[in-house]
């Protein structure tokens, strides 16, 4: 009896095991927020130029593995929108926030100096931090649904640089108002590592929470023959 082996092709899609998942979620978010750190902490201009690119070159690193999320906002997006249930959610989630903090740690063995000054917004600041991140999560969640989940772009070359793009244009527009973190796992490593304050961190992961759900109700409504 002779047994055939099936060998992949370009056209023939890998299945991956839910723990190469996982770990691709943790290793991608552990090397965004270790670069956003970076990027904060040595200052400079380019610094979201830097934090965009990083974050294209993980898309595209690891998207064919768990779709490449990252953020937290953007798996609750991916969980309206239809393309991942609750156990993965649960779970992308959990292995972000622990990569993004690993990655925090990591950082501080690289650059031990004080920590960066921290956002803290007040009165009025409190408001404009929260639509700023509303919308720029908003924005990213509602992108990555569009260019990275949309059967109307199958096997595209240019989600990672839509997305990554997305992210610096975020940063540079009002990275001044909120601090520009967009992603639940880069604010709670910012907040070890000093950029962002304990006590605000409410109001981040509010807007973000809340623009992910957002942006996953948008795409349903907008295509609802792709849901």
């Amino acid at each position: 009896m002779t047994t055939h082996t099936t060998t992949p092709t370009a056209s023939t899609p890998i299945i991956h095991r839910p723990a190469a998942k996982y770990a691709t979620e943790a290793i991608g978010t552990l090397l965004l927020v270790f670069t956003v750190g970076g990027c904060v902490r040595m200052g400079g201009p380019l610094a979201p130029l830097g934090i965009g690119a990083v974050l294209m070159a993980l898309v595209y690193a690891g998207g064919h593995v768990s779709g490449a999320h990252y953020n937290p906002a953007v798996t609750v997006a991916a969980f309206v929108r239809g393309r991942v249930d609750a156990r993965d959610a649960f779970a992308y989630s959990s292995a972000q926030v622990i990569g993004g903090l690993v990655g925090a740690e990591l950082l501080r063995l690289v650059l031990p100096g004080g920590a960066a000054p921290a956002v803290v917004p007040t009165g009025h600041q409190i408001v404009a931090a929260f639509i700023a991140e509303s919308v720029f999560t908003f924005a990213l969640c509602y992108v990555v649904l569009s260019v990275a989940t949309s059967r109307d772009h199958v096997d595209n070359s240019f989600y990672g640089a839509a997305i990554g793009c997305t992210v610096t244009a975020g940063a540079v527009a009002v990275g001044g108002v909120s601090g520009a973190a967009f992603n639940p796992a880069v604010l709670i490593g910012g907040a070890t590592l000093g950029p962002f304050a304990g006590s605000t961190l409410w109001v981040y992961l509010l807007a973000q929470l809340i623009a992910g759900v957002a942006a996953g109700a948008a795409f349903r409504t907008l295509n609802p023959g792709d849901c």
